[in-house]
């Protein structure tokens, strides 16, 4: 709940708080992902380094352009600053909502596994939660934000984003498992402890957020 509690508050307060809380984590992923290369590569782990900057930046930096998009909105366009929100949010919630949704469908009927990599996911898992994930955020979402501003969405959007984070969500989330086997450790890092680092809190996000990018830049 603290969790949630903090990651709604650095992106809904200002501009600031927006901007203080996604560098936060761009550093923190990069610290865990050097530390995770020097113990796959110990002796050429360096530009690994310089991916690692490469890969947890741009997903970020695309996140940072929505406070950037805000600041100057927030004076010119104020709706363009409310769709922003909107849309981050949505990100969040999207993959919140697969995350618990793939673990209770997964716990009850998860027969088949996924793959090795992860040997707790199983696929009635996986697609469960990308299902419950598409028709929870496609329904309930658009109600919810009807009440809080009139921008105008096609109502696709709410089926097509929470399908696309679903879906790269859990290959982000695969990714990094594949990074921690090769490291042989059970968490990137311990800044909340019981519930491992910063990229185990935000390796769906890392993959999802290019995508949901592009998808707005070409379609929405």
């Amino acid at each position: 709940m603290l969790f949630v509690i903090v990651m709604l508050t650095g992106l809904l307060w200002n501009w600031w708080s927006f901007l203080i809380l996604f560098t936060v984590i761009h550093f923190g992923c990069w610290y865990e992902f050097v530390k995770l290369m020097k113990k796959i590569y110990p002796k050429k782990y360096l530009p690994y380094c310089f991916l690692g900057l490469f890969y947890i930046t741009m997903p970020v930096l695309m996140i940072a352009s929505l406070a950037i998009e805000y600041k100057i909105y927030t004076i010119n366009i104020p709706n363009e600053w409310i769709f922003n929100w909107i849309v981050s949010c949505g990100i969040l919630f999207s993959i919140w909502i697969n995350d618990t949704m793939a673990y209770l469908v997964g716990s009850f009927i998860g027969k088949t596994p996924l793959t090795k990599i992860s040997p707790k996911k199983t696929w009635e898992g996986t697609i469960g939660g990308i299902i419950l994930c598409v028709i929870t955020i496609g329904f309930l979402y658009p109600l919810l934000i009807s009440k809080f501003s009139d921008v105008d969405f096609k109502r696709s959007t709410w089926f097509v984003i929470p399908a696309i984070c679903a879906i790269f969500g859990t290959l982000g989330d695969l990714l990094e498992s594949k990074i921690k086997r090769m490291a042989d450790v059970k968490d990137s890092g311990s800044f909340m402890p019981g519930h491992g680092g910063f990229l185990d809190r935000f390796d769906s996000l890392l993959i999802a957020v290019p995508f949901v990018w592009l998808y707005i830049q070409l379609f929405v």
